[in-house]
């Protein structure tokens, strides 16, 4: 899983609440399994219509097509609990979104994909919003280190994660990541009960 670390770039308001997961990606991009390529369906019925851009959603505006922060509405993630949603909005480069709530698998569903979401108090994210209208000017810097959020005009404003997910985006652990830290000890495990049981091993060499 890539790091997360600090993050730098322009930030897209998407001034919507209840933001689902079939909005986000689709059920007919379901049909892969792969992370990669998904981008190009994200948002995909507010993004397109009979084939062509809509011209006034926010990630086909000029200022906000490299947008790697989304601000959104409250509830961000809610519906299903399908995994592609967090691998869309990352493969279309999106590493963070702030929000007022988010779906609980949503929510986790991101840490565990290289996406920070950062829940805030709704008069925040209205400050954020209102910063992100600024289109390409409006470059904010993500800091997960120190744990804040700086705006264009230079004011910084705090934020917490918990800390063993911080812990987890900071040197890019996901699950997989997290029990290969232990593959000494899970090596000296089986090689010890390889010896006092072999009969378990049997079907294996």
């Amino acid at each position: 899983m890539q790091k997360f670390t600090q993050l730098t770039g322009v930030a897209a308001p998407l001034r919507l609440m209840n933001v689902d997961t079939d909005m986000i990606i689709a059920a007919e991009y379901l049909k892969t399994i792969q992370r990669t390529g998904l981008g190009a369906g994200l948002f995909a019925s507010m993004r397109f219509k009979d084939g062509q851009e809509v011209a006034d959603f926010v990630l086909n505006k000029p200022a906000y097509r490299n947008a790697s922060i989304l601000i959104a509405g409250d509830n961000f993630g809610c519906g299903s609990s399908r995994e592609h949603a967090p691998w869309a909005l990352a493969d279309f480069g999106i590493r963070c979104i702030i929000a007022p709530s988010f779906a609980d698998i949503f929510f986790n569903n991101s840490f565990k994909n290289g996406i920070l979401p950062i829940p805030m108090p709704v008069e925040i994210v209205e400050k954020l919003m209102a910063a992100a209208d600024n289109g390409a000017n409006a470059t904010f810097t993500v800091d997960l280190e120190t744990q804040q959020i700086t705006l264009p005009d230079g004011e910084t404003i705090g934020f917490e994660v918990e800390p063993f997910r911080r812990e987890c985006l900071l040197n890019g652990w996901d699950d997989i990541g997290l029990t290969l830290r232990n593959a000494p000890s899970i090596d000296a495990f089986e090689a010890s009960n390889k010896q006092s049981q072999p009969w378990l091993w049997a079907s294996a060499s």
